[in-house]
């Protein structure tokens, strides 16, 4: 049963271009749900039955995974099946009738445009390590990218002239503008500190490490971590907590959906109508707050 996955883990990566990160969680998933049908005494797909489905499904349930952890296993099982299905490895796809649990939709962490400043205008230090990680926070904050993204960017991605990056993931790109404080923390970053950095080292990635070396996604959690404290955030800082912001801003100041939606690469708009809510809740609380006969 696992070639069967890793067939299926091929197709889409050949077929439907998923990203990386997406292959690893279905593999993950599927190995899963395999390992306890084996325990079953199921020995092949062809003989999964809606019954071993259905203990699978209370088995997760029992092992107190979340909801939204369930409702993934339950897309990539579903995934898997109608794959088998095309292939003529099974007649029915049986996972159709799989039930996920309902997830209650949680509204992301926000920072005020007055904590996000303070943020960024933490590293004030001139030297090559804090021009870098202002350059970094000021980038992530006005382009709204992972922080996969950020930190796999090469220089040759970076367009000074017209204030745009390409974001790529695999055969997909993605153009996203940024405006002139990012540029000029750029602009500063690469004629004063990444040669520096970069010492001996070869390589086109944009921002290094202090060994000149691509920096790790701990790395950067690490000094966003500290940067946040000096700037006396007290809540729990992340690199997707400035994503959350970019996006909730630019809404609020009265952008369109569907271009937040190109910027972040969100592939369904409905990920990214969450950020209207979030302006929503927030002007309730206004009213709230401030009208006589709220």
């Amino acid at each position: 049963m696992q070639k069967e996955i890793d067939d299926f883990i091929g197709y889409l990566h050949t077929v439907k271009k998923t990203t990386y990160n997406t292959e690893i969680s279905y593999r993950r998933d599927l190995f899963k749900m395999v390992q306890f049908l084996e325990g079953q005494g199921v020995e092949s797909m062809e003989k999964v039955s809606m019954t071993n489905l259905n203990s699978y499904m209370v088995f997760l349930e029992t092992q107190k995974f979340a909801a939204a952890t369930i409702s993934r296993n339950v897309a990539s099982i579903k995934a898997y099946f109608n794959y088998l299905v095309k292939q003529k490895k099974i007649p029915v796809n049986l996972a159709e009738d799989i039930k996920a649990p309902k997830i209650d939709k949680k509204m992301p962490d926000i920072l005020s445009v007055e904590d996000v400043v303070k943020l960024l205008e933490e590293p004030k230090r001139d030297n090559p390590k804090e021009i870098r990680d202002r350059a970094m926070l000021e980038l992530l904050y006005a382009t709204g990218i992972r922080v996969t993204e950020l930190l796999t960017l090469k220089v040759s991605d970076i367009n000074l002239e017209l204030n745009y990056i390409v974001c790529k993931d695999r055969d997909k790109k993605r153009a996203i503008p940024f405006g002139e404080i990012a540029k000029a923390a750029l602009q500063k970053y690469l004629i004063r500190s990444r040669d520096e950095l970069l010492g001996i080292c070869e390589n086109d990635i944009l921002f290094v490490n202090c060994s000149g070396k691509p920096m790790s996604r701990q790395g950067f959690w690490k000094l966003l971590k500290h940067y946040a404290s000096k700037a006396g955030l007290r809540k729990e800082i992340t690199p997707h907590t400035l994503r959350h912001s970019f996006a909730a801003h630019l809404v609020g100041n009265g952008a369109d959906l569907k271009s937040v939606q190109e910027m972040m690469g969100h592939s369904d708009i409905s990920t990214t109508q969450v950020y209207m809510m979030v302006n929503a809740n927030k002007v309730r609380s206004v009213y709230q707050k401030t009208h006589p006969r709220s």
